[in-house]
């Protein structure tokens, strides 16, 4: 084994990311919770986004999403 293999993370060996790694092991601590731990942790998952589109050079009204539209 040469020390540029054995100085790789485990998550980057396995060819993930380390936020996608993250985002696995916090669906895993969320999923043992028990309540009412694990309803306050499912209601803080969820993301809030706007999108706004452009035309001519100008931005036209953003709309929100949460990522479950």
């Amino acid at each position: 084994m040469s020390a540029t293999t054995a100085a790789v993370p485990f998550w980057r060996a396995a060819g993930m990311t380390y936020i996608g790694y993250s985002n696995i092991c916090a669906a895993l601590v969320r999923n043992c919770l028990k309540e009412p731990f694990k309803s306050e942790a499912a209601s803080r998952e969820k993301v809030h986004f706007s999108i706004s589109k452009w035309a001519d050079g100008k931005q036209e009204k953003p709309t929100f999403r949460t990522e479950d539209e």
